[in-house]
């Protein structure tokens, strides 16, 4: 086979080769079945650009795909939301198009929904490819949106071009800023932006993007996987925001979630045609039992076109520069990692292994990459699976990077567990450099895992109490003495040994105390 993983780690060449073979031959096997001839994966994923709302030369059309429906029917503003005045035609494939005569058919800010007809059941469903989704502040009910910009966006960014050495500022735009409220675009561009390019970062890796809606899951619980949340202000603000970020010299990476989405059927994608199928694994095998989430089927064709879609859309729409991809052990485990020591090479090679959901990933990364040579991939995988950051070519996954978890995870255990005196400085020099053998690594000391709700910041772990008495410069305190030296050395050694790139979350470098939080009732 003579791929080049297996010449970087002879455990693979000696008794794995078959099952890298393996890998390989459904990557190509499934990338031939989606394309045809002379297509590109960029070609392939054009599902923006063809379901959803999209203007005609006199009118609208509207097209969405629910292959189990009967009968769709679109409503809303425009037709005094009248759930039988406009049926929607079912054309191939599960297809269903609606054509709206005149320009002023549909218009910005006109809120929009489908009816879906399965047998007796009849559903609203917020569009799948919907680009604007706003909640009721009275019925905190969800809808799409109609948006349109006055005039195109104006991209000045043509020439960017991000630094080869990553140093990532993780952030979440609605709890980046000091009032009691949630956070803009705009004020992060006005506000945050120059602090970030003043601490020398030259990239920020932005969470909850997505819309979700639940506050609370911080974006990991994507409802509406083309529309940018409604929370933080319009479309446009969030493309000024990545386009002033690219005159700072500053990367733009999206906190893509492709591991699992909400399982809400009035705001999200599931059950959107009526099964639990059309997007997700049938039955139990589409429920994650620790997330409470619903699992994507990546073996199906159509979802495989969608979320590629959806990585397009998200370069080609808002300029963005690579995804950080959340969950990735979840995704390529049948037991999703669940309980799991990854303490022996049989553990990556079994039949819990997710062959088709390492497919996905393999052309989710050639996509991003066909569209942008100079994109940033990085994976989140605790289990160390061997090749997630080798090229393709090479027989890996494609990714750039992939972060260093057991990092923050060493830090924790010296601060809790043993003295000062005690630290094991092997252990710390085995944990910080240990890489698979050519793969990258993002090294950090904490990330937003450690630094929300429910965990503690490392500082409030040196620190705790002591920080909200003895932090004025008069106070003489050994305590806070000792926590901010520690805390500087542990950033120190990280920076310098624990990865090719470097990543610190939102308040972390200044030692924020305990954890972040955001304005919610109770």
């Amino acid at each position: 086979m003579g791929y080049k993983i297996l010449e970087y780690d002879s455990l693979l060449k000696n008794y794995y080769e078959k099952d890298i073979e393996l890998r390989v031959n459904d990557y190509k096997r499934k990338k031939k079945e989606l394309l045809g001839r002379g297509e590109t994966l960029s070609d392939f994923a054009n599902g923006a650009e063809y379901f959803g709302f999209h203007r005609t030369s006199d009118g609208w059309v509207y097209r969405e795909w629910a292959p189990a429906a009967d009968e769709m029917y679109l409503i809303g503003d425009f037709n005094g939301w009248n759930k039988t005045s406009h049926p929607m035609e079912k054309k191939e494939n599960g297809v269903f198009e609606i054509q709206l005569d005149g320009k002023d058919a549909l218009y910005n800010g006109c809120k929009v929904k489908a009816i879906v007809v399965n047998g007796d059941r009849v559903m609203e469903r917020i569009p799948l490819y919907a680009k604007y989704v706003t909640q009721d502040p009275v019925t905190y009910m969800w809808c799409a949106e109609i948006y349109e910009e006055e005039k195109p966006f104006e991209w000045t960014d043509s020439e960017f071009k991000g630094e080869k050495i990553p140093l990532i500022y993780e952030c979440h735009i609605g709890m980046a800023q000091e009032k009691y409220g949630i956070g803009t675009y705009t004020e992060f561009k006005d506000n945050i932006l120059p602090r970030i390019k003043d601490l020398g970062y030259n990239t920020i890796q932005i969470m909850a993007i997505m819309e979700h809606p639940y506050y609370g899951s911080f974006g990991y619980q994507v409802s509406n996987f083309f529309a940018a949340s409604s929370r933080y202000g319009k479309p446009a603000e969030l493309k000024d925001l990545i386009n002033t970020a690219h005159e700072m010299g500053i990367r733009v990476l999206l906190d893509v979630v492709h591991s699992h989405a909400v399982k809400n059927t009035n705001e999200g994608i599931n059950e959107f045609d009526g099964t639990d199928y059309q997007f997700f694994h049938a039955g139990a095998k589409g429920n994650h039992s620790a997330w409470d989430t619903k699992l994507f089927n990546y073996g199906k064709n159509e979802v495989i076109h969608f979320l590629l879609s959806n990585l397009k859309f998200w370069m080609t729409e808002y300029h963005f520069d690579g995804f950080r991809f959340d969950g990735v052990t979840s995704m390529i485990y049948l037991d999703h990692g669940l309980g799991s020591a990854f303490d022996h090479y049989d553990k990556y090679f079994s039949m819990n292994t997710d062959i088709e959901a390492l497919t996905y990933l393999t052309l989710a990364n050639e996509l991003i990459h066909q569209i942008n040579k100079e994109a940033l991939t990085i994976a989140e995988d605790m289990s160390g699976m061997p090749g997630m950051c080798i090229p393709i070519r090479s027989g890996g996954i494609g990714f750039d990077y992939r972060l260093a978890m057991g990092v923050p995870d060493m830090w924790i255990k010296f601060l809790k567990e043993y003295r000062d005196e005690d630290w094991d400085i092997w252990r710390m020099w085995y944990e910080l450099t240990g890489r698979r053998p050519k793969e990258k690594v993002i090294g950090y000391a904490e990330s937003h895992d450690q630094a929300l709700v429910g965990d503690k910041t490392i500082m409030f772990r040196l620190c705790d109490k002591e920080m909200y008495w003895c932090m004025n410069k008069d106070s003489q305190n050994i305590i806070i003495d000792r926590g901010i030296a520690l805390h500087k050395m542990i950033r120190l050694v990280t920076h310098s040994l624990a990865g090719e790139g470097y990543l610190n979350f939102m308040g972390n470098e200044f030692g924020h105390p305990e954890w972040i939080d955001f304005p919610r009732e109770g």
